[in-house]
């Protein structure tokens, strides 16, 4: 099984290495094709993989094709690869907003699976929704998630309606727990503590309250039940909150999110 990552950015280097370090595929069978100079050295210079500038020298060859460059840069890289392409090949799409329809058209190929990554791939904490073509056979798709899974865990999802939605909560959601993050950030330093400090109080805080979470079948409700006592300081922060509506705002972000991927879909 031979697998080619197209362009080397952020989530394409990310699956990668994560594929890379795996013991399915190992670097030997991973290959990555980009055009920007910069990132070629780079990537030559740490001697990881078989890099690619001539698309020719090595998409024929691949069984599975990682999409991984901005949608905007799409219908040009279809239009290139078109003529290089074989029906018996696996795409797998990192793109944001683009649908399997318009990368079967755009390939003229019909196994495509599109998928949703999240930017705690980098760390191995990542959570990738994915869902594919009817084309796809089950095998593919077992393949597909093992693939997927070596940069944290995948979702099978049934239609890109769900790939759409996983953008308002996995995909985007890391941003909305750095905001939180740093709001909680910035009121510590008004406080009064420094810098260190702040971090190391609001990261603990978040790792420790994910770790109880991910721990039992309590849910995050019943968690602040637990810490909230009637009159006290927490329960003055949960008012605060309520009577600021900040529930409804997070639910309109993340629906925020999700109605602009709708909407990049069909642009």
């Amino acid at each position: 099984m031979k697998v080619l990552v197209i362009g080397a950015g952020n989530m394409g280097l990310t699956y990668a290495e994560g594929m890379g370090d795996s013991m399915i595929l190992g670097r030997k069978r991973l290959r990555i094709y980009d055009t920007d100079p910069n990132k070629i050295k780079t990537l030559q210079e740490e001697n990881k993989f078989d890099i690619y500038t001539s698309l020719e020298d090595c998409l024929p060859q691949a069984d599975i094709v990682f999409i991984a460059v901005k949608p905007y840069h799409s219908q040009d890289l279809f239009e290139e690869m078109q003529s290089l392409v074989r029906p018996d090949q696996l795409f797998i799409s990192l793109m944001a907003g683009v649908t399997i329809e318009t990368i079967q058209e755009g390939l003229k190929v019909s196994k495509v699976i599109r998928t949703m990554p999240n930017l705690p791939a980098k760390v191995g904490k990542g959570v990738t929704s994915y869902t594919g073509a009817k084309e796809v056979s089950r095998i593919e798709l077992l393949t597909a998630r093992h693939l997927l899974d070596t940069t944290g865990t995948s979702i099978h999802v049934k239609t890109e309606k769900f790939i759409d939605a996983s953008t308002g909560i996995s995909g985007s959601g890391p941003a909305y727990v750095f905001y939180f993050m740093q709001s909680m950030l910035d009121a510590a330093l008004k406080m009064g503590f420094t810098d260190y400090d702040s971090k190391v109080l609001v990261s603990n805080t978040f790792e420790g309250a994910i770790e109880l979470f991910n721990q039992s079948d309590i849910s995050p409700k019943s968690w602040i039940n637990k810490v909230a006592s009637k009159g006290g300081t927490t329960q003055a922060a949960i008012d605060s909150m309520d009577d600021n509506n900040v529930k409804q705002l997070i639910q309109d972000a993340a629906y925020a999110a999700f109605d602009r991927a709708v909407e990049l879909g069909k642009k």
